[in-house]
């Protein structure tokens, strides 16, 4: 673990004066976390095992070299470039955002991208990091490689439709849900009701100016807008713009046009299912399979609904309607109606490498594990496989915290622990000398080796009776010591409830502080600087958890 403090950057938008926030930044090993899978923890040592599921080895990645093999693949620059533009059209741009849109026709420009749904309010604060991680190291590798330009997308997957993950928030101490009866993708649903939702957050938030232009940005997004995804794109331009990030809504017809021979031979021959079979036989070998692939890994999408297409005998049928085709008017359909198609997960990545010329894929833990189910089927589509990247993961640590913490010695690499241990480890420290009993044990097992020999020296067969009462007289000392350990908890009582708490807070409901709060709290506090102090920290080489102490 390495320790540094740094300062966050920020500007004072009026005066144009640089400010500093102090920051102490620390870095954990992943695997010292508890955390993060084995499949990731070997992905990132570039374990033997698992090299034949990726394409690019995760450390010292050779840029050049992935870029020489992206030109191998087809392009749609004007394709893409024509759409972005079309679906920023009426929207306030940052002239970064513009130049980085109208540099993808150039043959130079490449891309670096995350995805995810549109979660209300930006969902977690993980959405956060991962394109934070995007926006750096675009601006990394512009400044490593200036022959080339490198834009940060975030591939919004917009047809999800799982309202009750897109629709959740979690702010001090409970979740607020989205309540509507629409169904279908989540990214179409017009944003209604939301205004009350938005007014029970108010409610929660500090009175600061950050909190009430928070407020008014959200208004103008979910009120102002027709659907939820051009809400988000709305949003996130207004939080990112400024980095040039650039916001890609895959839920356009010329869009799904470009995938149409993916649609075709999935309908057909359920492709996926097969290839993808192959790799999870290999890789269940040694882990735990991530994600599996259906028959058929296409939706249909309409309005107020996305609902799976199956094949039943020489009919393809969408479940829980009456649509239905057989071959050829399947066949019909798919050129006609591209739009009306929807990749699930398996097929999603596909369409987000297809369409963009896209080097590097930013994703947690959890997707960077299916997507190493994946290659084969890339493989097989003809369509490049990017470098995979795990996203950045952070802790933020309030400074009264951190100062709890090492009152009771317990370090940043400590605090990702069960409570439970780290109460026993500090009790242990505190007054491991007045409740161990382990120079007893020893003496215990000396003094049963002696009865052993004498009654050997009898019967050998009472060898036996004697291990068992010596099993037995262990087994009641480590109760004695449970026991002394609950009565000195019990003394240290004050102490004990402060640990509970310190984790409480910096995990709650024993998560991940990433994987269930939002930033709304901390941006209240620290408007624009909050983001700010994460892209100036963020190395998005750095293979480490890093720990934020703020003040």
């Amino acid at each position: 673990m390495t320790m540094t403090w740094k300062a966050g950057l920020s500007i004072n938008e009026e005066t144009k004066e640089i400010e500093y926030m102090d920051c102490q930044i620390q870095y954990v090993p992943y695997e010292a976390t508890g955390y993060f899978s084995q499949i990731i923890l070997d992905y990132l040592h570039a374990q033997p095992q698992l090299q034949p599921f990726y394409q690019y080895p995760p450390h010292e990645a050779d840029i050049e070299y992935i870029i020489q093999q992206r030109k191998q693949f087809p392009f749609y620059r004007n394709l893409l470039t024509d759409e972005l533009l079309a679906q920023y059209a009426g929207m306030s741009l940052h002239e970064k955002v513009k130049e980085n849109i109208l540099s993808l026709r150039q043959e130079n420009t490449f891309t670096v991208c995350t995805a995810h749904q549109p979660n209300l309010f930006t969902g977690y604060l993980y959405v956060i990091y991962k394109i934070i991680h995007a926006i750096r190291l675009a601006e990394t590798l512009n400044e490593r490689y200036p022959a080339y330009h490198f834009v940060p997308v975030y591939f919004m997957g917009s047809e999800d439709n799982d309202l009750q993950e897109l629709g959740t928030l979690y702010l001090s101490g409970q979740y607020f849900r989205w309540e509507t009866m629409q169904k279908g993708a989540v990214g179409r649903m017009k944003p209604e009701g939301l205004s009350q939702m938005i007014d029970e957050i108010v409610r929660l938030l500090p009175p600061t100016t950050h909190a009430h232009r928070l407020m008014d940005l959200f208004k103008e997004a979910y009120l102002n807008h027709a659907d939820i995804q051009t809400a988000t794109l709305y949003l996130c331009n207004a939080l990112f713009g400024e980095y040039g990030l650039v916001i890609f809504i895959p839920d356009r017809p010329a869009f799904k046009q470009a995938m149409i021979p993916v649609f075709e031979e999935e309908l057909l021959h359920q492709t996926t299912f097969h290839v993808v079979q192959q790799s999870i036989e290999q890789l269940s070998r040694h882990y735990p399979v991530q994600a599996h692939p259906r028959e058929i890994n296409l939706f249909y999408l309409d309005q107020q609904l996305r609902e799976r297409i199956v094949k039943n005998g020489q009919t393809w049928k969408v479940l829980h309607t009456p649509i239905s085709w057989d071959v050829n008017t399947l066949r019909h359909w798919i050129h006609e109606h591209p739009e009306q198609i929807s990749p699930n997960v398996m097929l999603r990545g596909i369409m987000q490498e297809k369409l963009l010329p896209n080097l590097v894929f930013i994703g947690g833990g959890g997707e960077l594990s299916y997507w190493l189910e994946l290659k084969k089927l890339f493989h097989h589509f003809q369509v490049h496989y990017p470098l995979l990247m795990l996203r950045s993961s952070w802790l933020w640590i309030p400074e009264k915290t951190y100062r709890l913490m090492q009152r009771l010695h317990i370090t940043c690499a400590d605090v990702f622990s069960h409570p439970d241990s780290l109460i026993r480890k500090y009790v242990m420290e505190e007054a491991g000398s007045e409740i161990s009993l382990q120079a007893y044990r020893s003496q215990i097992d000396a003094l049963f080796q002696q009865i052993a020999q004498q009654a050997s020296s009898i019967d050998s067969t009472l060898i036996a009776s004697v291990k068992a009462a010596r099993v037995r007289t262990q087994h009641l000392l480590e109760n004695l010591e449970l026991k002394m350990l609950r009565a000195q908890k019990k003394k240290m009582h004050i102490q004990t409830t402060q640990i509970q708490r310190m984790h409480n807070q910096l995990f709650p409901e024993h998560h991940l502080q990433e994987r269930i709060e939002n930033f709304l709290p901390y941006y209240a506090q620290y408007g624009p600087d909050f983001l700010r102090s994460i892209h100036h920290h963020l190395d998005p080489f750095r293979n480490a958890f890093t720990v934020a102490v703020y003040a």
